[in-house]
């Protein structure tokens, strides 16, 4: 082959390659919603592995029972179980509490206004019950119309959430065949480093699960020791709710105040006020000393980096980044130190 008809080839094949990357860009672009899901899933099933694996290594007997997808099973009827006993025991007053409302709806109005009056210099406002009433009313029509036209919107999201948790037990049960599967199209003297690069991985996403569990375990008791000190009522279900929803940074806890906000209005300004300091206190005091510490002694990563990492995630996939971007930096960082970092160490030397 001559020099000419040699250049022509490695031209075409540029061409052909440049192409080809662009069309799986734009392929990739066109399904990026389903490819997060995927990246979500695995992730989770990442994270979930060691909670499977000492499922898993339970002995009862001298055996181990648990074992495979009986692991997976047992963990999931396990957690169902736990959320259930939470939702009856903590949320058996605010049905019997909603169903009385129901029943008696105008009768409580007047209730309702004579604590609005309390509010400092609401009373330049004449406050009719019928009137509030109505108000009330044609706000409920309102609201449960636009949720009418909103339920497409909440059956995607629903059936994401679903499609989520079945991916995610699907990469539990075949994660390994499917990670080998993968880790096949590289040559073996890359294949082993790799591999044990993403063990390292994932052996740090891991210990992110146990200092995510930490932080809703503490702002679930300290919440709900609060809201019993300030008498507020369905203390157990706000904390509770507080607690499961700091899994999602920054806007679980926002919503959980707004909750409990609402409910400690409706019995006294001087509780909402005790709730807000409550929450202001404490949301300082978790990223500013509890977040940091316990998630740089578990993943080893500062601060600023879970910081940027959650801006991120947030800004690129929602609810859904914020709440793997920890794990994710984890996985950027460990990739970073094997592939960058020590190669230009192994240079210097």
């Amino acid at each position: 082959m001559t020099k000419d008809s040699a250049r022509t080839y490695n031209l075409r094949g540029d061409i052909v390659f440049t192409f080809a990357l662009a069309a799986m860009a734009y392929i990739a672009w066109q399904l990026r919603e389903l490819l997060i899901l995927f990246y979500v899933s695995a992730l989770f099933a990442v994270v979930l592995r060691p909670i499977v694996d000492a499922t898993g290594n339970i002995h009862i007997r001298g055996k181990q029972p648990f074992q495979g997808p009986i692991a997976i099973l047992v963990l999931v009827l396990a957690v169902m179980a736990v959320l259930a006993v939470l939702c009856v025991v903590t949320f058996t007053p605010v049905i019997h509490d909603l169903q009385a409302f129901s029943t008696s709806n105008s009768a409580q109005v007047p209730n309702l206004v004579d604590k609005i009056k309390l509010i400092p210099y609401i009373d330049r406002f004449h406050l009719d019950p019928n009137v509030v009433y109505a108000q009330l009313k044609g706000l409920a029509t309102q609201t449960a119309s636009k949720a009418i036209a909103s339920l497409s919107d909440l059956a995607a999201v629903i059936a994401n959430i679903i499609a989520c948790f079945v991916l995610t037990l699907y990469f539990l049960v075949e994660g390994d065949d499917t990670y080998q599967w993968c880790l096949a199209f590289f040559p073996i003297h890359v294949r082993v480093r790799l591999d044990l690069t993403l063990r390292t991985a994932g052996v740090g996403m891991g210990k992110w699960l146990v200092g995510q569990l930490t932080l809703m375990a503490l702002l679930g008791l300290t919440s709900t020791t609060v809201f019993l000190l300030l008498n507020v009522r369905y203390a157990y279900a706000l904390g509770v709710i507080a607690g499961l929803l700091n899994l999602v940074p920054v806007l679980g806890a926002a919503i959980a105040l707004v909750l409990a906000l609402l409910v400690a209005a409706l019995d006294s300004w001087g509780r909402a006020l005790g709730v807000v300091i409550f929450f202001a206190v404490y949301l300082q005091v978790e990223n500013s000393f509890l977040a940091p510490r316990i998630m740089k002694s578990r993943v080893g990563l500062p601060s600023l980096a879970v910081f940027i990492a959650l801006l991120v995630g947030f800004e690129l996939a929602g609810i859904p980044g914020a709440m793997v971007a920890v794990p994710t930096a984890v996985l950027v960082e460990v990739l970073l130190k094997e592939y960058m970092i020590l190669k230009y160490n192994d240079h210097d030397h």
